[in-house]
């Protein structure tokens, strides 16, 4: 291993935790060539189509630099490593549901989330019983089945936040019944940007440390679905790339 460099430090990951949705379609190599340049993480090793070094969430402690510095703990946003220098719904529906007045239903195709809803301050429903006439529905289930339910459940003049990347594949909707009479709203939203009008007063930095503030709440550990270690790495994005039931932010550990 190389020396540091001034202003370096050495950080030894303790875990990081696996965008599902995102990083199941770099490992099916599923990033259309437009947004090769978009998509690159910070710190990122390979071009795409693959093989890339990839993943963005890791938290670990500094092993080597200024004294005042060592030990502490840290988050960075760098791929799947030991040594260096999502749960998006679930997440969405924790934080609207604290919202005062607000009436939070989450919808999913499994029913063991359920518990997970109730905990977080939400009602449940799997997508055949989902109550219509919403409001707002944000989607991040990332099958197209999914934003027909979105489109299907919303009310009049209502408007539907898609926040599924679907990568390569092309999603058809049938936009023939009630999405004029109803006058619906699709837009998309993407983690990378926040309005303009609040761009100058909210930076990255202030983002992260809101969304670190957060995490100090216990009930998202339920957001927790297993842990691996990082050896076994490449099989398990495999296993992830065919099936995600029962997954929701899988970590990785490192010794």
């Amino acid at each position: 291993m190389r020396s540091l460099a001034l202003g370096e430090l050495l950080i030894r990951a303790r875990a990081s935790a696996i965008s599902r949705g995102t990083e199941t379609l770099v490992f099916r190599g599923e990033v259309p060539q437009s947004e090769w340049q978009r998509m690159r993480c910070p710190f990122q090793e390979g071009e795409f189509p693959g093989p890339v070094k990839y993943g963005y969430a890791v938290a670990g402690v500094v092993e080597d630099g200024p004294a005042e510095l060592c030990g502490r703990r840290v988050f960075c946003l760098h791929p799947h490593q030991d040594r260096f220098a999502g749960v998006v719904g679930t997440l969405v529906a924790g934080l609207a549901a604290r919202l005062p007045g607000a009436e939070v239903e989450l919808i999913d195709i499994d029913p063991s989330r359920a518990t997970l809803a109730a905990a977080l301050g939400c009602r449940f429903a799997p997508p055949q019983q989902a109550r219509g006439e919403a409001d707002l529905v944000i989607h991040a289930s990332g099958a197209p089945e999914g934003l027909v339910t979105a489109l299907a459940i919303a009310g009049f003049e209502a408007t539907v936040i898609e926040m599924s990347w679907y990568g390569t594949r092309v999603v058809p909707l049938a936009l023939g019944g009630g999405f004029h009479s109803r006058r619906l709203t699709l837009r998309s939203s993407q983690v990378g940007a926040v309005p303009p009008g609040r761009r100058e007063r909210w930076s990255r930095r202030r983002r992260l440390a809101l969304a670190l503030s957060l995490l100090r709440d216990p009930v998202f550990d339920l957001l927790l679905s297993g842990e691996t270690d990082f050896s076994a790495l490449p099989e398990l994005m495999a296993l992830l790339a065919a099936s995600s039931v029962g997954v929701l932010c899988h970590t990785v550990r490192y010794d």
